[in-house]
């Protein structure tokens, strides 16, 4: 942010981020638009974008003086109602935004995750053309700003709307915690009757690169087609326009920062492939939408805790957050092991009635603690695990089991158990 005493003279001004702006320095003049302070900048060095399109940086000294030219015009976005043709299928966009409900303001570069759902979906006219689809805005925040209050809140919207009569739901997400979503609503949605979609965009909206339309209309082209219930995840399968997958909700990761294809299927094949055409490949049937309800269970326990193992993790260190939570996850190194030093505090957690669960920071593959002593040291402990489960998606699931349970007993059990294709006992030769 700018400094305290620049933020002040710009807020006397009446001069805010777009607001075309005359800085006169040292007898040198610069006209431009003011600009978000960037991180890298000195907190008293103002940033305006000049005509040339360059952004120029202007040390404020009290003898500089700032002159408002012109304050920047309110863009007002009006939903365009479209009317629904008989005989096709409902779809409905629940809206809560992310890079693919964003737009870049080139008048100060600023990313706002403002873009309306409607926007979405006209930017997309061929989807008008398979299924008649409704829209709603139920939150407008970036995904790193989600929490367990939205996921709640998203659940009960998407059993609404099934129950009001979606044949699917397709829900914009932000891509860096889309999977938390994916997999919570995996759990508080269980057997849900119809296709509901997470889908993202590496790429904003406005820009020639953005993947936002033609995921969008993967996911459309799959709800209608595929015919499939349950919580997936869309996105790129390559770095082109020509492939995309179908991902499992509770078994899908972002694997990487900024790549059309960041996201995959881990420890098991994706539900499907689309081509650029629509044609979808199955690779795991799943199971068939049905008239059935959606019911969300959307209980889920705060007090829960997700660390990774790392070598001379002090237990000293995390004794206190972890006597303090109900359920603990942590992500060992290989096979699900921490360092030996560790194994009483554990011990002392499961003794007092918190269930620690084991999983792996390794990602591919199955826990095991009963190949080497530690590991058996960590199970006689208390310890459970949960064979090829996510870290992220064991934690989801601990904050639901122990919501929806009475009993610690019961909530290893149904940590052991699979619920929404979370985990397996084994793996095929292509994963």
């Amino acid at each position: 942010m700018y400094s305290e005493s620049l933020s002040k003279r710009l807020e006397d001004l009446g001069a805010v981020e777009g607001s075309r702006l005359s800085v006169t320095k040292d007898g040198r003049n610069s006209v431009g638009t003011l600009m978000p302070h960037h991180e890298f900048s000195a907190p008293d060095v103002l940033i305006i974008k000049v005509k040339s399109g360059y952004n120029v940086g202007i040390r404020v000294t009290p003898e500089t003086t700032i002159e408002v030219l012109e304050k920047p015009v309110e863009r007002v976005r009006k939903e365009t109602p479209v009317e629904f043709q008989k005989g096709l299928p409902k779809l409905v966009l629940i809206g809560t935004g992310g890079t693919i409900a964003s737009y870049v303001d080139y008048r100060t570069g600023a990313v706002h995750p403002a873009l309306s759902t409607s926007d979405m979906v006209n930017a997309v006219p061929e989807i008008r053309e398979i299924a008649n689809v409704d829209a709603t805005v139920l939150f407008s925040i970036f995904s790193e700003n989600m929490d367990v209050d939205h996921w709640q809140r998203l659940a009960e919207e998407v059993a609404k709307q099934i129950n009001d009569g979606a044949d699917g739901i397709i829900i914009p997400h932000g891509t860096d915690t889309m999977g938390y979503t994916a997999a919570a609503l995996s759990f508080m949605l269980g057997d849900v009757p119809k296709p509901v979609v997470l889908v993202g965009a590496q790429r904003s909206s406005d820009r020639p690169s953005s993947d936002a339309s033609s995921n969008l209309m993967a996911c459309a082209r799959f709800c209608v087609k595929g015919k499939k219930s349950g919580v997936y995840v869309i996105m790129h399968d390559t770095s082109g326009d020509d492939s995309f997958a179908v991902h499992i909700g509770s078994r899908v990761r972002k694997m990487h920062t900024s790549r059309r294809d960041a996201f995959h299927s881990i420890n098991v094949l994706p539900v499907a492939h689309l081509d650029k055409d629509g044609k979808i490949e199955m690779h795991i049937e799943g199971h068939e939408v049905t008239s059935e309800k959606a019911v969300a269970r959307t209980a889920m326990e705060k007090s829960c805790i997700l660390l990774q193992y790392y070598p001379g993790m002090d237990p000293a260190l995390f004794e206190d957050i972890i006597m303090r939570s109900k359920g603990v996850v942590i992500a060992g190194s290989g096979l699900g092991h921490v360092n030996s030093n560790m194994v009483p505090l554990l011990k002392k957690a499961c003794d007092k009635g918190i269930v620690v669960v084991i999983t792996s920071q390794c990602l591919n593959g199955r826990t095991n603690l009963n190949v080497y002593n530690t590991g058996r040291d960590m199970l006689s402990a208390g310890v459970i695990t949960v064979w090829d489960m996510l870290p992220e998606t064991a934690y989801v699931k601990l904050m639901w089991a122990l919501a929806n349970t009475s009993s610690v007993e019961e909530v290893k059990e149904l940590m052991r158990t699979p619920l929404a294709g979370e985990m397996s006992d084994r793996r095929t030769i292509d994963v």
